[in-house]
C-alpha cells in the first residue's frame, strides 16, 4: 500500500511538475512605438493581437498564448536584436507587425534560419513574397505593389496623367514609388521627377516647392505615419491641395485628426480595411476603441493584426498547439481558407501572399461627416485578383514555374 501511494504521490508531482513547465505560445507584436509610426500601429496592434487571442479563447490546441511587446525605434539593428533574443532567448514562436520594411526584411530572414513564423501585418513591402520570400512568412494587409499600382491605376483612368512624387528614402518609399510610377507609365501617363525625404523629416517646404514647380496633375505620396501627415497638412498650407491631386498612396484613418477634413478634400486612398464599411468591421471597431487609451479608430495595419494572429491560432490550434516548429504552423496556415469579421473568406497563396479586397476610398466633405472617425467614402471595391500582384511575376522561389 505505501508503495502504491509513493508511486501516485510520485505521478502526482510529475504531471504537476509538467504542467508548470509547460511552455506558452508567446507571440511578439514588434513594432514603433514612439516614432513616426507610433499611432500608425503602435500600442494600437498590441491591442489587437490580444483582442485576437481573447476571442480565440486564450489557448491553442490546449496551450495557454501570450502576447508580448517591444519597441523597435525604426533601427534596424535594435528590431534584428529585438527578434533574435526573442527567438533565443524569450520562448517567442511569432513575431506580427513590423512596419519599417528594412526591419521587416531582417525579420524575414531570421524567422527562416531560427525556423519560426513571421507574419509582416505593418510591413510594406512587396519583396516578402518575392524574392525574398520563405516558407516561414506570411504577408497580411497589404504591399507596395498593390498599393501603389491600384491606386496609380484609379487615378490615371480618373484623368491624372502626370505625377510628381515625394517618397520616403528607404526601402518601403522607394518600393511604393515604384510600383506606382510603373503603372502610372503603363496606363500612358508620365512621371515628371521625384523627391526623397529621410524618416521623421519635419520641414516638407523644399519637396512641396519641387512637387508645385513641377506641374504634375497628381502629387504622389509614398510616405507614411507623421511623415505622410506632415506632408498633407504643410501642402494644404501652400495652397496645393486645391490645385494639384493629392494620393495619399498610404493615408488611413489614424491621420485623419491632426489633419482635419478641409485639408484633405479630393485625396484618394487604397486601403483594405475601414472601420465602418460593415458590420464585422464595425463590432470590432467599437471593441478596439473601448481598450484604446485614446479611443482611436483602428486602421487596417491594426486590424490586420488582429485578423493574422486569429488565422495563426487556427493553424496552430490544427497542429494541436505545436506552435516551435514555424515552417509546418505557415503550411497549416496556408492549407486552410482565412475567415475572420474584418476581412471575410480568403485565403494564403503559396507565396505567403493573403489574398482579399481592397478598397478605393475618397475623403468625405466636412457637410458628409458624421463625427471625428467619420472621414472616408467608398468609390469602388477591388476584388482581390485586380489588387494583388500576380503569383508569376513576383520571383519567389517557393513557387514552381
Amino acid at each position: 500500500m505505501r508503495a502504491l501511494i509513493g508511486a501516485l504521490a510520485g505521478a502526482v508531482a510529475l504531471a504537476s511538475g509538467a504542467l508548470a513547465e509547460e511552455k506558452p505560445i508567446r507571440i511578439g507584436v514588434l513594432n514603433d512605438q514612439s516614432g513616426v509610426f507610433a499611432d500608425y500601429q503602435g500600442e494600437g496592434s498590441v491591442i489587437a493581437a490580444r483582442l485576437a487571442v481573447e476571442d480565440f479563447g486564450g489557448k491553442a490546441g490546449g496551450v495557454p498564448v501570450e502576447v508580448v511587446t517591444a519597441d523597435h525605434q525604426n533601427k534596424t539593428d535594435v528590431g534584428i536584436a529585438i527578434a533574435r533574443q526573442w527567438f533565443d532567448q524569450g520562448g517567442v514562436d511569432m513575431i506580427a507587425d513590423v512596419p519599417n520594411s528594412a526591419i521587416a526584411l531582417g525579420v524575414n530572414t531570421l524567422a527562416r534560419d531560427k525556423n519560426k513564423v513571421f507574419i509582416g501585418s505593418g510591413a510594406g513591402t512587396a519583396e516578402l513574397t518575392g524574392k525574398q520570400c520563405t516558407p516561414n512568412t506570411v504577408h497580411w494587409t497589404y504591399d507596395t505593389w498593390a498599393l501603389g499600382h491600384g491606386l496609380a491605376r484609379a487615378l490615371v483612368q480618373n484623368g491624372g496623367k502626370s505625377w510628381y512624387f515625394i517618397s520616403s528614402d528607404y526601402t518601403f518609399g522607394k518600393d511604393l514609388e515604384g510600383a506606382a510610377a510603373d503603372q502610372v507609365k503603363a496606363d500612358g501617363g508620365e512621371v515628371l521627377g521625384a523627391a526623397r525625404h529621410p524618416l521623421g523629416t519635419s520641414d516638407f517646404s523644399s519637396y512641396l516647392l519641387q512637387a508645385q514647380a513641377s506641374g504634375a496633375q497628381v502629387i504622389g505620396l509614398a510616405n507614411s505615419g507623421d511623415d505622410m501627415s506632415n506632408t498633407v497638412k504643410q501642402a494644404a498650407e501652400f495652397g496645393i491641395s486645391g490645385k494639384q491631386q493629392l494620393a495619399g498612396l498610404i493615408l488611413n484613418v489614424t491621420n485623419m485628426p491632426a489633419l482635419g477634413l478641409p485639408a484633405t478634400q479630393g485625396v484618394f486612398i487604397l486601403t483594405s480595411y475601414y472601420w465602418d464599411l460593415n458590420d464585422g468591421m464595425r463590432s470590432f471597431a467599437t471593441r478596439y476603441m473601448k481598450r484604446h487609451p485614446r479611443g482611436d479608430a483602428p486602421n487596417d495595419m491594426q486590424a490586420g493584426t488582429y485578423s493574422a494572429v486569429l488565422h495563426y491560432l487556427k493553424a496552430v490550434d490544427r497542429l494541436g498547439g505545436k506552435a516551435s516548429d514555424g515552417k509546418a504552423v505557415v503550411e497549416a496556415m496556408k492549407a486552410m481558407p482565412t475567415d475572420d469579421p474584418i476581412f471575410g473568406q480568403g485565403s494564403v497563396r503559396a507565396d505567403g501572399r493573403k489574398l482579399h479586397p481592397m478598397y478605393l476610398m475618397t475623403t468625405k466633405t466636412p457637410a458628409e461627416s458624421k463625427g471625428k472617425w467619420d472621414v472616408f467614402k467608398l468609390v469602388r471595391t477591388l476584388p482581390s485578383d485586380q489588387v494583388w500582384r500576380p503569383m508569376a511575376e513576383g520571383g519567389c522561389p517557393l513557387v514552381k514555374g
